[in-house]
């Protein structure tokens, strides 16, 4: 993934300038600041939910470039903004979600297993409206890892997690730098060590 002079703007206002990233795999990166420098929209950028006011963001897998059309299969996102579907189960959740990336059917196997990795496999029948607030964060890991990403994101990674949820958070982590790119937006030193590199918006 290569971010090349990437700047954004909201109503004349520069949220942020002149970015630029690039990340092969193994590689991991860590994009601090304070509040309201640009850190969640920068990854919305980067996971092609957004566009860039100036600027382009390129993506390759195996050397081949990839298409923003293509994105979904590749790339895994966590983040606070993002929404589950409270009126499914958490493992109705997952197969819908397998349905919408790919058109060769669920994997109940790689359901279960990524079930049993974020702590959710006995709580797979529940409604997800009956989930809390941590346990709906580690449903959105199961999403973000369900296709093995080649590009992970984690936009505040521990939010609402107790010890035992960062414990699995940090496993997510370094399965996924051993095979694929990571990108951390966070505030939090501990979490912003996970990464071998780091960029801080808003600095003067």
């Amino acid at each position: 993934m290569t971010a090349t002079g990437v700047t954004k703007e909201f109503n004349r206002r520069t949220i942020f300038r002149d970015v630029s990233i690039s990340l092969s795999q193994g590689e991991s990166l860590a994009i601090t600041g304070r509040n309201g420098s640009g850190k969640s929209t920068l990854v919305k950028v980067v996971a092609g939910l957004l566009s860039a006011t100036r600027g382009k963001v390129e993506y390759a897998v195996d050397g081949k470039p990839l298409e923003i059309e293509n994105l979904r299969y590749h790339i895994g996102l966590v983040s606070p903004y993002l929404q589950l579907y409270d009126e499914f189960s958490g493992s109705e959740n997952l197969e819908l979600l397998s349905k919408i990336r790919s058109d060769v059917g669920i994997d109940s196997g790689r359901i279960q297993q990524v079930l049993e990795t974020v702590g959710l496999w006995e709580r797979r029948s529940d409604y997800v409206r009956t989930y809390s607030s941590g346990m709906k964060q580690r449903l959105k890991y199961a999403f973000a890892v369900l296709h093995r990403p080649s590009l992970l994101i984690l936009d505040e990674p521990t939010s609402n997690l107790d010890h035992d949820g960062i414990a699995m958070v940090k496993k997510v982590v370094d399965e996924q730098k051993k095979q694929g790119v990571l990108i951390v937006a966070t505030n939090d030193a501990d979490e912003a060590g996970w990464c071998s590199a780091n960029i801080e918006l808003g600095k003067h």
